[in-house]
């Protein structure tokens, strides 16, 4: 239908891609809390002594707010996220993992192409921020936030699954959805998409019920 054969793509979208587009910030204001919310931001990592670009890009985008930040700042980024009083993100919902691969990026954009992606929300306020951390493809490492939200724990287990992102000082970062012995992250875009049978290891398949069942 879309002129592709014979590539074994079975994602469904016949070799159809979406060109990857590095974001820009957006301007203020913001519009909504996103202003005070990055203002009140800003001001505890300045208390605590970070690193004056540790939130490299405000991005408005549909109504929802992410906040690019440098891996190193991680943690300290969501510690005060999580224990300011005028910020109060007592949940982490989600940690999740993208892979932006474009074969034509350009070679400065090309290295950080997987990226850890965290949704945060504050009871407190009412409010949601996502959080998003771009990691070198070759060296795929970023602070597990285990630490700060216990119930990242088995998301970053997922995203090491599917995305092969390194999640350092995590209790157990091990294979959660595919067998340990699995080679490779399947939901990377660069991952073969079939036509390559798989034994499990030690796994026993047992013969066909014959049987009929009359009634």
């Amino acid at each position: 239908m879309f002129g592709v054969s014979g590539t074994g793509d079975t994602s469904g979208f016949g070799g159809l891609v979406r060109r990857f587009v590095p974001v820009k910030s957006s301007p203020r204001p913001f519009g909504g809390y996103f202003d005070e919310l990055v203002d009140a931001l800003t001001t505890a990592l300045a208390e605590v002594g970070a690193v004056a670009d540790a939130i490299m890009r405000v991005v408005v985008d549909r109504c929802e707010l992410t906040l690019h930040i440098r891996p190193d700042v991680l943690l300290t980024v969501a510690g005060q996220l999580r224990d300011s009083p005028a910020l109060r993100f007592e949940l982490c919902s989600s940690v999740s993992g993208v892979d932006y691969f474009d074969p034509d990026a350009p070679q400065e954009i090309a290295p950080q192409r997987l990226h850890a992606v965290y949704h945060l929300m504050s009871m407190t306020y009412r409010r949601r921020l996502r959080l998003e951390v771009a990691v070198d493809a070759q060296h795929p490492r970023v602070p597990s936030v285990t630490s700060v939200y216990p119930t990242a724990d088995w998301q970053e287990r997922e995203a090491y699954d599917m995305f092969g992102i390194v999640f350092d000082g995590h209790p157990a970062l091990t294979r959660i959805l595919m067998p340990d012995d699995w080679d490779g992250h399947p939901q990377r875009k660069d991952y073969p998409l079939g036509g390559v049978p798989v034994e499990y290891k030690g796994a026993q398949i047992p013969p066909p019920d014959n049987r009929r069942a009359y009634r």
